[in-house]
């Protein structure tokens, strides 16, 4: 008898001829699998000093200094988290640390791309948007930090720090002392002046805390070069955004950070605009005695439209200390110091001048201010 079409021997045959044929489909399933890219990993630095590359654009860097206790950070794609953050440091003294992520050059390290250090009468704006996550456990500052110097420097301590504390946690304030408030991108801020020996210091400190913001850092670099501690010929070097940890500080993290720095001057002649030029003319008549001092200082607008509500910032010589003042008001009494106008002198005509008085005391050697700024714009000696 002829076997049937279901006869064992050929359904072996089809079933071994199915298997054969799955297993060589599995095989190429498991080499296209394996082909396929596995996503970049963070990457977590524990190093003091150590850095690494987000974005392709930006550098997040450790960055503990200040205590010897374990301090490691993981860089994601948008910004940086603190995982790990022993020790603490007195809250009377500096931080422990200042993990951040930055645009522009920080001691010898620059990020890729980057068009910082840029000359600030140059720049027309420098957008910027950061997202903080804030942790408990912890005391500290999350930190906005730009940097000013008068060369275009990538290494080194520059001058001038501006410090925007969008939020503080414990028993700490800035460097310095408060010399007043000042609105500034639109908000309300505390403002702190001084020094911690290697560089002057201004700190903006947001009365409750910010989690996530987008502003135009110039604004504050206008605000700091009226204030005297900047000139419009002096160069931004870079922007940065962290935490300044006293105590622990794990689990505090940026979650974005952008920054852009677009270059392009202004509109020459405008007192306040950072590509203005020069448009005024300061003369600084003194009457010396030991230990004490006098001031006649004359304003002279020399540019072609007045100038209203004028503010005049210098920095006085060390030692030096303003006691009164006349005819204008004065905010800060050693350091940086502003003259505004009072209601009757607030305006300075094309072409025309106004003059205030000071009286202080000086220790050491006599010296004149060597630079003054009206509204921002850089005055030339009379």
């Amino acid at each position: 008898m002829r076997p049937s079409s279901l006869h064992p021997r050929p359904r072996r045959h089809l079933l071994r001829t199915l298997l054969g044929a799955l297993v060589t489909a599995l095989a190429a399933l498991a080499a296209m699998v394996t082909a396929v890219p596995a996503a970049q990993a963070d990457t977590t630095l524990c190093e003091p000093f150590g850095t690494t590359t987000v974005q392709g654009r930006y550098v997040v860097q450790n960055n503990r200094w200040g205590s010897s206790g374990t301090q490691c950070v993981t860089a994601t794609d948008t910004g940086f988290r603190v995982t790990q953050a022993d020790g603490s440091v007195p809250t009377n003294g500096a931080p422990k640390s200042y993990p951040s992520i930055f645009n522009g050059c920080h001691y010898t390290t620059c990020s890729p791309g980057t068009n910082l250090p840029a000359r600030i009468s140059g720049i027309s704006s420098a957008p910027s948007s950061i997202t903080y996550t804030y942790a408990g456990n912890a005391v500290y500052n999350a930190s906005y930090d730009i940097w000013l110097d008068p060369t275009p420097r990538t290494d080194g301590v520059n001058r001038t720090e501006i410090m925007i504390w969008f939020n503080k946690v414990g028993p700490i304030q800035p460097i310095g002392s408060q010399v007043g408030t000042a609105t500034v991108a639109g908000r309300s801020w505390q403002v702190w002046s001084g020094s911690n020996g290697s560089n002057d210091v201004l700190s903006f400190v947001a009365p409750a805390a910010i989690g996530s913001w987008s502003f135009d850092v110039m604004d504050f670099v206008r605000e700091t070069v009226s204030r005297g501690l900047a000139q419009n010929s002096w160069y931004l070097t870079s922007v940065q955004a962290g935490f300044e940890p006293w105590q622990n500080g794990a689990g505090l993290a940026v979650q974005s950070f952008s920054s852009t720095v677009t270059t392009g001057g202004g509109t020459p002649g405008v007192p306040g605009d950072p590509g203005g030029q020069a448009t005024c003319e300061v003369s600084y008549a003194t009457n010396v005695w030991p230990g004490g001092f006098t001031a006649d200082v004359t304003v002279t607008n020399t540019g072609a439209v007045p100038v209203d509500d004028w503010r005049l910032a210098f920095a006085l010589p060390a030692g030096q200390r303003v006691a009164s003042a006349w005819n204008a008001s004065l905010t800060g009494a050693s350091g940086a110091v502003t003259a505004s106008g009072l209601g009757h002198n607030a305006r300075i005509a094309s072409g025309g001048s106004q003059t205030f008085g000071l009286q202080g005391t000086y220790s050491g050697t006599f010296a004149e201010p060597d630079g003054f700024t009206l509204n921002g714009v850089a005055c030339t000696a009379g």
